[in-house]
């Protein structure tokens, strides 16, 4: 075997601390919640796999930024 070859899968990953920095000022703090949601609702986002919570806060935040400028939200203490 080549001294010089290394597979890639076995190579320590250099970290670019641009795309770190820049995933972290996109995160936001999260709030575990109680939500009650149809039964149907849930199984169908459930259905497409791993993730759905992730995906049900995507087309919340969706929906948040398409009606931002509707009425008022009260914040609750």
């Amino acid at each position: 075997m080549d001294k010089d070859f290394s597979q890639e899968w076995d190579a320590p990953r250099a970290r670019d601390t641009h795309v770190v920095a820049a995933k972290h000022q996109q995160a936001t703090l999260k709030q575990i919640v109680t939500i009650r949601l149809d039964t149907d609702t849930l199984d169908w986002f459930k259905g497409a796999g791993p993730g759905y919570q992730t995906r049900i806060n995507q087309i919340l935040r969706q929906y948040m930024a398409e009606h931002r400028d509707d009425a008022p939200v009260a914040k609750a203490n």
